[in-house]
């Protein structure tokens, strides 16, 4: 028997105006201008959101491995997110790319850290299969 997953959090953020407009989170912990990429209206988008919450969400994910492995993390890992926004024959996609330092940790222990993570990470898991998407070790 297979048991329903429990909900650890709910984001709740309220959206007017799409790409020219704004959010709000419920406990007024996120409250931003959005505009559209390359745009000169001041504020975010979509596509920086979502690179920051991948990026963020995956340091976790390798802190959680890198511990189940015995590995520590470098204090200066970093992580470059970078998210296209794409206009082909079959309209708006996405692509991604996590590209992840990981300095002073051996290659090949950098490497099965990060595959740990892909396969944990909630974003990873979201993005698999959806949409191209790498996580490259730099």
């Amino acid at each position: 028997m297979t048991q329903s997953p429990k909900t650890l959090y709910t984001a709740h953020v309220h959206v007017t105006g799409g790409r020219e407009g704004a959010a709000r989170s419920s406990d007024g912990r996120l409250d931003i201008k959005l505009a559209a990429p390359g745009g000169t209206g001041g504020g975010t988008n979509p596509e920086q959101l979502f690179a920051a919450g991948w990026s963020a969400c995956f340091e976790g994910a390798m802190g959680i491995a890198a511990k189940q492995q015995g590995v520590s993390l470098p204090a200066d890992l970093a992580i470059d997110a970078e998210v296209d926004l794409r206009l082909g024959d079959d309209g708006y996609t996405l692509a991604a790319r996590l590209k992840v330092s990981l300095p002073g940790l051996d290659p090949a222990q950098a490497q099965a850290v990060i595959d740990a993570a892909s396969r944990t990470c909630p974003y990873s898991k979201a993005v698999a299969g959806n949409i191209d998407a790498a996580v490259i070790l730099v």
